[in-house]
């Protein structure tokens, strides 16, 4: 186990520089994705606009995908938070929803122009759009994991992967929809009637 102050310690040199190229390859990959587009852009342009061989990026990406998508750890961390740190009384379908519109249609003056840019680029790419979906639906099982555990259900408990697995399919439902928001909001809201029906049914 790493102590409290071996987690915290400052990064060295070398982190540091390990750091900094991979922040500036994911920063040339969106900007020329952006400017350009994702089909047009090859693993060669992304290096040179980062001043690094090809060798090197594939040291820290192992895929052109994989430039986009770079917080898997930070993604799956951030949905198991949303259940197990959702306030008093707020429903684990209610909490999951407030995450999936978080995450899926940034809004105000909080959010980060960078972010909204990556998310447009994602859905105006299917290559990428189905990269991400992937990327997504790998935490089901450890999301149904912490379903069960807040809601004192069985650790296999079919009704929480069931939660999980179209909580997280209800990320994508906004795609190519005029009101994406209205697409997520009515998923849940069939989500939630279910889940309260189905845990009462299972209590008595």
């Amino acid at each position: 186990m790493t102590d409290t102050a071996s987690e915290h310690a400052p990064l060295g040199r070398r982190e540091r520089k390990k750091a900094a190229t991979r922040q500036a390859l994911a920063d040339a990959a969106l900007r020329l994705f952006t400017e350009r587009g994702y089909d047009q852009v090859g693993i060669r342009d992304i290096a040179e606009a980062a001043d690094v061989s090809t060798t090197t990026l594939f040291k820290h990406f192992p895929s052109k995908e994989a430039l986009v998508f770079d917080e898997g750890d930070e993604i799956r961390a951030a949905l198991l938070a949303a259940v197990r740190e959702r306030p008093a009384g707020q429903s684990i379908p209610r909490a999951l929803r407030d995450h999936v519109l978080r995450a899926r249609l940034p809004k105000g003056a909080d959010a980060d122009p960078r972010f909204v840019q990556l998310l447009e680029l994602v859905d105006a790419t299917p290559a990428l759009r189905a990269y991400a979906r992937h990327m997504w639906m790998q935490h089901e099982i450890d999301l149904a994991a912490v379903i069960a555990e807040e809601s004192g259900a069985p650790a296999d408990d079919p009704m929480c992967r069931a939660l999980a697995h179209f909580a997280l399919e209800a990320r994508d439902l906004g795609h190519g929809s005029p009101d994406p928001e209205a697409a997520v909001n009515g998923a849940f809201a069939l989500l939630e009637r279910g889940w309260s029906e189905g845990r009462r049914d299972a209590a008595s």
